[in-house]
């Protein structure tokens, strides 16, 4: 499996959120985007937790994705104060008690996500100047809420603001950012990789062939 894995949460595979995906990604070299909206799941967790769904093989996959990634992260844009319901679906879905994240005893959150580095990439139409006073609440729910509660310690927030009124030239240096992080990440997870000892899984599937 890759050693990055991009969750891509814009509806649209022509949005500028998957566009940022893509480029860091291929910038990375060894990095696997997983598009929301390409997997066929139910949104809603239709018991809450009293009763556990069936996972979709795609979420069976998408799981065992991001428990196999050395970094996470995440692309969306900023909807309503929130993220789009596709990436909030996952969210309920995907992240489960006993399997990313458990309690304590004393109720304290135990992340269970292998990933120790994961990024943020968030795309707002508000722009920089207003952000003080209607706050990013979508940075806290996926950093804080989601990331880290699973276990993701060290997690960085890119904010690309004022996307609708934004001039080729941000955009572009946007994209160039995503790949400049991709290619910084891609370096640092090749030498972790190296550095680690081959698991099972590699073991076997180096003896097989």
């Amino acid at each position: 499996m890759a050693s990055a894995l991009i969750i891509d949460g814009h509806p649209d595979a022509r949005s500028l959120t998957a566009e940022l995906a893509r480029r860091y990604a291929d910038a990375h070299g060894d990095a696997e985007v997983l598009a929301l909206r390409d997997l066929e799941f139910d949104l809603s967790l239709r018991f809450g937790y009293r009763e556990r769904m069936t996972l979709e093989p795609d979420l069976v996959d998408a799981k065992r994705a991001l428990h196999e990634a050395q970094t996470v992260v995440i692309a969306t844009p900023l909807w309503w104060g929130s993220v789009p319901a596709v990436l909030k679906g996952f969210f309920d879905r995907a992240l489960l008690p006993q399997q990313e994240y458990r309690y304590t005893n004393l109720g304290l959150p135990v992340g269970m996500l292998p990933a120790r580095r994961g990024r943020l990439l968030l795309l707002a139409d508000t722009p920089w100047y207003a952000a003080p006073f209607t706050g990013l609440p979508a940075q806290t729910q996926v950093t804080r809420n989601t990331m880290r509660l699973c276990g993701i310690r060290s997690v960085r927030t890119h904010r690309m603001l004022g996307v609708k009124d934004a001039s080729p030239a941000r955009i572009d240096s946007w994209l160039a950012r995503a790949a400049t992080l991709g290619a910084r990440d891609g370096i640092r997870d090749a030498a972790h990789r190296a550095d680690t000892p081959l698991s099972v899984r590699e073991l076997a599937d180096s003896t097989a062939s």
